[in-house]
Parts: structure tokens; sequence; C-alpha cells
């Protein structure tokens, strides 16, 4: 497979990286939080038989640009870039923030032929807190701060309510050095879901693209409920499980080429 690597300018002149592969209808895939081109790098390996896969880094990740200040909607703007490169519209698919990076881009009107979505970190119910609504203030002083491991930590324990043990066993390994390299950008995934990671129902109900939305059948209730109400909430949706998997399906692309083949064409 022929992999070739690019860039395009977005709006607010922010260079945004990608790399493509493949041949077909183009499909845009939108990593989440400590995520960049690489780590879906496996999925586009997976799909690129049957499309023409744009994996792009998302602003202040991998070769991307961090621009000079952030914002929602430069986020939606670098999508929209890429999309527009590529001879859009185009099928997106999004996991974690990256799906609610998808969403709002669709709210927001961006071309899309479709929208995929895996577990975008919305919380609904009452199996996990809230995150504080002060969450996204903490993270960006102690990165200003220069206190990257703490800045993981407290994105990981109350952003995502990842169990204290977990975080401790990812401290001693080596994928810990990855996630402190992308510290920065976790203020970026925090403001994409907004305080409390409430559910922008309002916003999402305005999505007229057809959309898939995807949970694992191993994941956190509290994820799986938020795929659920966001399901129910765009008009037309369709939701699946897929078995077996939890929010770390990225690892195991192959379980998703069949739904996403066959819905993203």
């Amino acid at each position: 497979m022929t992999t070739s690597f690019e860039t395009v300018t977005s709006a607010d002149g922010t260079p945004i990286a990608f790399e493509r592969s493949g041949e077909g209808a183009p499909v845009v895939l939108v990593g989440g939080a400590f995520n960049d081109r690489t780590t879906v790098a496996a999925l586009a390996a997976t799909l690129a038989t049957d499309f023409t896969v744009f994996a792009y880094d998302r602003r202040g990740r991998g070769d991307s640009g961090a621009g000079a200040v952030y914002s929602v909607e430069h986020e939606v703007e670098d999508l929209a870039a890429v999309i527009d490169h590529v001879g859009g519209p185009a099928a997106v698919f999004g996991h974690s923030s990256g799906a609610v990076l998808g969403l709002e881009a669709a709210a927001r009107g961006v071309a899309m032929t479709s929208l995929a979505v895996y577990e975008p970190p919305y919380v609904v119910d009452d199996s996990r807190p809230k995150p504080a609504v002060d969450l996204f203030d903490r993270v960006r002083t102690l990165i200003a701060d220069g206190d990257r491991d703490a800045a993981v930590e407290l994105f990981l324990v109350e952003g995502t309510a990842t169990p204290a043990e977990i975080i401790k066993g990812m401290r001693d390994a080596p994928v810990w050095g990855w996630f402190t390299g992308l510290a920065d950008t976790l203020p970026y995934d925090l403001a994409l879901c907004g305080p409390g990671n409430v559910l922008p129902a309002d916003r999402l109900a305005k999505i007229s693209v057809p959309t898939l939305v995807m949970d694992g059948g191993e994941s956190d209730a509290w994820m799986r409920a938020g795929a659920r109400a966001v399901a129910g909430t765009i008009p037309g949706a369709r939701y699946v499980t897929v078995e077996g998997q939890d929010h770390g399906v990225l690892r195991e692309p192959d379980v998703l080429r069949g739904l996403l083949t066959e819905f993203l064409r």
C-alpha cells in the first residue's frame, strides 16, 4: 500500500498534516485524546482496500501546527480544510473526542457524505461523576507550570474516570511518555467536550448526514450510555454495539472493517 504525506492550510493559516492511502471514495479519520495520525494508521490500512483514507494530525499534534489561539471553531475548520482539499464531501470516522469533533463539524454543516463515531465521551447518567466545570482551567494551568505528568493524571482521573490502579500501571509503562508528549493538546479535547461533558442535544439534533454511532460491549457503562444518547438525539442515526470491544478499539481495527465499509460507502 502506497502512502503519501501532504499538508493543507486551515482557515487561520495553521498547517494541517495528513497521510493519504488507498483508492476509492474519501474517508477522513479523526483521532481523540493522546492520538495523532499514527494511532489511526492501522485503521487506515484496514480501510484502504476499499477507500482513499486520509489520516490527519489534529492541530498541535504530529506535523500539524498549533496555531496562535485554540478554539473549537478552528478545529472544525481544520477538518473542513482536509475535506475540501480531498475534493469533498467525504465520509468521516471519529473516535472519542475525535468523534465529538466529527459531530460538531456535521452540526455546523461541514460537507460530509456520512459520519461514523465511536464512543463520544458525553456523560449522560450517574454511573460516573461529571468532570468538574473548571477541569479545563486546572489542566491548562498544570501544563503552563510545566507539570505535564500531573496534567495527564488529572485529565485521566477526572476527565475519563480512569481508575487509579490503571493510571499507576500507565505511569510505569512506556506509553506514559507518549501521553506526556501530547499533554499540551489535552485542553483541546476538554474544550471540544465542553464543561462537564454535557450532551449538546440541540446541536446534535441539527445533524442531517447519515450517522452511525458505535460503542463497545466491554466499555464502561457511562461511555455506552453516552453513545446511546447520541444515537437517540441525531435524526435517523443508527446505533451498533461492537461486541468484545472497549474504548481501545483502534488497537483491533479489523473488527470495525465490516461495519465501516458497509456504512461509509
